[in-house]
């Protein structure tokens, strides 16, 4: 679903500083080589996390889904000097494009990349987490949160993608649909969850912005 008209979506593109020649690359080979190229981060969406890590500049990101590392090298733009990022994906097929781009990108040493179940990495990883980037399957986005919120550094930050997932949430239920569902209760525990503040944003297919108190 096109949540803005065509020629917004350019202007916004043209208003917003370049990506790289390397993301570039990364952004063409994914889209004529990997299955569901959609699910790639892009411009606009990549600038706004490279934003964020900047503006933050954690010393420990979590990225919950890797994919092709598009977003990945993106949320390095912002890391410490001394800071690390760890990226947990269960589809090792994609290692060959991974280690084309993301592990031999200039952030290569700072990545730590993880094949498996985020629901069995995530609780073998040290606390102190500073900025976490979910975007993996649906079904189990009420359990990363629940995994990592106290893996959180209080004032951390945990950005939530797709949560608007192609204007589904508004529309009627459909009991057959678990995608949707997931991430209708996801939304809705987000905003009820003392432990922290949050703001949905319209950015692509959606973002929710969730600061731990």
């Amino acid at each position: 679903m096109d949540f803005l008209d065509e020629k917004l979506e350019e202007y916004l593109e043209v208003n917003t500083s370049e990506e790289s020649k390397e993301l570039n690359d990364l952004s063409r080979e994914t889209h004529l080589k990997v299955l569901r190229p959609r699910m790639l981060s892009g411009h606009l969406q990549g600038r706004f996390l490279s934003m964020i890590s900047k503006m933050i500049n954690p010393k420990y990101i979590l990225e919950i889904g890797t994919y092709t590392g598009y977003s990945a090298m993106c949320l390095a733009e912002g890391l410490n000097p001394e800071g690390k990022l760890v990226t947990i994906d269960r589809n090792d097929e994609l290692k060959p494009i991974l280690s084309k781009y993301l592990m031999s990108s200039e952030y290569a040493s700072k990545i730590d990349l993880h094949f498996g179940l985020a629901t069995d990495i995530i609780p073998t990883l040290e606390g102190g987490i500073d900025l976490v980037f979910l975007d993996a399957d649906k079904p189990n986005y009420a359990n990363y949160f629940n995994l990592v919120i106290d893996k959180l550094n209080p004032g951390g930050f945990i950005l939530a993608d797709n949560v608007l997932w192609s204007g589904k949430v508004v529309e009627e239920a459909n009991a057959a649909d678990k995608s949707t569902q997931a991430i209708v209760d996801f939304n809705k525990m987000v905003n009820d969850d003392e432990r922290v503040e949050n703001v949905m944003l319209p950015i692509r297919d959606g973002i929710t912005l969730i600061r731990k108190k």
